[in-house]
């Protein structure tokens, strides 16, 4: 493990042993693939939404969270997205890791398991403290919001 590395305790459902933990496919990835635990194929429908199981349960530590999100090629061949994206995993969360998965595309979409499903990057987080005041500082922008800057 990198010293900089988040340590992360994760537990497998009984029955998920065959399932790899979630891992870096690249050198210098962000993100980790997450794979689905799903018994038996499940059909995605196109406007569908499932809960799709993952196996897994972690401790993430204090000040950070797993965000959870698309694999960029299933999102862009079929249509494969997080529903809530990215979904967040809170540091006191001890339940299963599922993932809300819809389909965006045209085609039904199977999952099967050990399917590569999603995302997870771990992030620091901050937390914050509000400041009630009666004036904002002004800046260049002020109020303007969507397409305030043109097309």
């Amino acid at each position: 493990m990198a010293d900089d590395a988040v340590r992360i305790e994760l537990k497998r459902a009984p029955g998920t042993e065959d399932i790899p933990a979630p891992q870096y496919m690249s050198e210098h990835a962000s993100g980790m693939d997450v794979r689905a635990a799903v018994v038996e194929p499940l059909t995605l429908d196109p406007g569908g939404i499932a809960l799709v199981p993952t196996g897994l349960f972690m401790a993430i530590p204090p000040g950070y969270e797993a965000q959870v999100r698309a694999r960029s090629g299933l999102a862009l061949k079929n249509g494969i997205i997080v529903v809530n994206a990215p979904g967040t995993i809170d540091a006191d969360y001890r339940g299963e890791v599922r993932i809300i998965l819809g389909n965006f595309g045209r085609e039904p979409f199977v999952i099967r398991r050990g399917d590569r499903i999603a995302q997870l990057v771990i992030a620091q987080v901050a937390r914050a403290q509000w400041a009630p005041c009666d004036e904002l500082s002004d800046t260049r922008r002020n109020a303007g919001g969507f397409g305030h800057t043109g097309v």
